[in-house]
């Protein structure tokens, strides 16, 4: 099973930037393609963003697109999310999963996905974003 660790919450800016982290222990990350969320207070967890196993397919919520960029590095374990032009409804804990009820990801999943799909969920990490 991955155990996965979220890195990089903090306090940001609006308009600006932040970058997270998804570290992996256990099994070699490029056997899972992974997800990044997010779960505002008093919200559901949304799910912001996709990528296969090999990073050559991604995917993103409405509400990120042109903004954020989820990219990974098998070699070593290691999934990112870079956010840009930060809007105040972009706080939240960022946490990531693993996709455990597809083989892979690809944007024909779009629409079925689910959170349930998802496992091995790490602690999360906060952004909070200034005005």
């Amino acid at each position: 099973q991955l155990l996965l660790g979220e890195y990089g919450g903090a306090l940001a800016h609006s308009g600006g930037l932040r970058n997270t982290s998804c570290v992996v222990a256990g099994p070699r990350l490029v056997n899972n393609a992974m997800g990044w969320f997010r779960q505002a207070q008093g919200k559901k967890r949304e799910r912001v963003a996709c990528i296969s196993m090999r990073g050559d397919r991604t995917g993103y919520a409405d509400s990120v697109k042109r903004r954020f960029t989820i990219s990974r590095d098998n070699a070593t374990n290691t999934v990112y999310l870079q956010m840009n032009s930060l809007k105040p409804e972009d706080a939240g804990v960022y946490s990531c999963a693993a996709l455990i009820s597809y083989a892979d990801y690809s944007p024909v999943l779009e629409g079925r996905l689910v959170t349930e799909h998802f496992g091995s969920w790490g602690q999360g990490t906060q952004v909070t974003i200034s005005s």
